[in-house]
């Protein structure tokens, strides 16, 4: 082997074995402080991409999430009015009933016809207030609303059910006068409170469809976001361990290239006398 004091083989190499350990050490070191083995581009660029494409989707889904929590709601309001809009209909069945006794004074059959016109305008007025964030499924100024049900801008169409008058083949004349009027009410209120339990039920059936593609987003997103943790994220235990053997390393590394470096002082003991 050559002695030259211009050029030390084994120092150059011990140099090139602990800067490649200290780029170990440094890329691991990494890894442990932000929990991925992939953090940017530079560590892996297909990865990188297909996570952050990834990722982006089960942000998207956010707006999705709240689209149809904002449809449960609606619904919900809607459901709350037709189940006062239907208690309503029982009473004025009731009232019309009454009213269809031919052994009642006047006096009574007013007041059962007070009684009626009463809860024939809270109908109206229930159905009219049945509103969530300015929107309604119950008062018949909207035929549908259509709720975010993907990421790609897919839809989710829920279709207006009116619980007004009108829309139970009621009006707001809607009354009596007699027994005999009393008698043709009780038909008519029979017809309306079908026709409300009916549209209660799509508007039920809608609310399930709601919570269970609800559901299925929650656990799409779930999974993107395993699936990209899978790609990026760091197995720190792993990482650990290798922290240990590259520190390790890295003080043998510093300590040959020190005895690496000693070595040219061996030729000074050639030309001691």
């Amino acid at each position: 082997m050559l002695n030259s004091i211009n050029t030390n083989p084994g120092a150059l190499l011990a140099l090139q074995n602990l800067n490649a350990t200290n780029t170990e050490l440094s890329t691991t070191q990494g890894r442990i402080n932000t929990g991925k083995k992939i953090a940017n581009a530079k560590d892996n660029g297909a990865i990188w991409s297909m996570a952050k494409m990834q990722s982006a989707s089960s942000q998207s889904l956010n707006a999705v999430k709240d689209s149809l929590q904002r449809g449960q709601s609606t619904i919900d309001v809607a459901l709350a009015a037709g189940d006062t809009v239907t208690d309503l209909l029982m009473k004025m069945k009731e009232k019309a009933l009454a009213a269809s006794d031919t052994s009642l004074n006047t006096a009574s059959l007013k007041a059962l016809k007070s009684d009626f016109e009463s809860l024939r305008d809270q109908i109206q007025k229930a159905a009219d207030n049945a509103t969530f964030n300015g929107i309604s499924l119950a008062n018949g100024k909207t035929a549908k609303l259509v709720f975010l049900a993907n990421a790609d801008g897919g839809s989710f169409t829920v279709n207006a059910q009116t619980l007004g008058l009108a829309g139970l083949g009621l009006s707001l004349t809607a009354t009596f006068s007699t027994a005999s009027d009393a008698k043709t009410m009780i038909a008519k209120i029979t017809d309306a409170l079908q026709t409300a339990t009916n549209k209660l039920s799509s508007l039920g059936t809608s609310s399930v469809g709601l919570d269970t593609h609800l559901t299925f987003v929650g656990k799409l997103q779930d999974s993107l976001d395993a699936g990209v943790g899978n790609l990026v994220d760091a197995d720190l235990a792993k990482e650990s361990a290798k922290l240990q053997s590259l520190q390790t390393k890295q003080q043998l590394g510093v300590q040959a290239l020190s005895i690496a470096n000693q070595s040219p002082q061996t030729i000074l003991s050639l030309f001691k006398g």
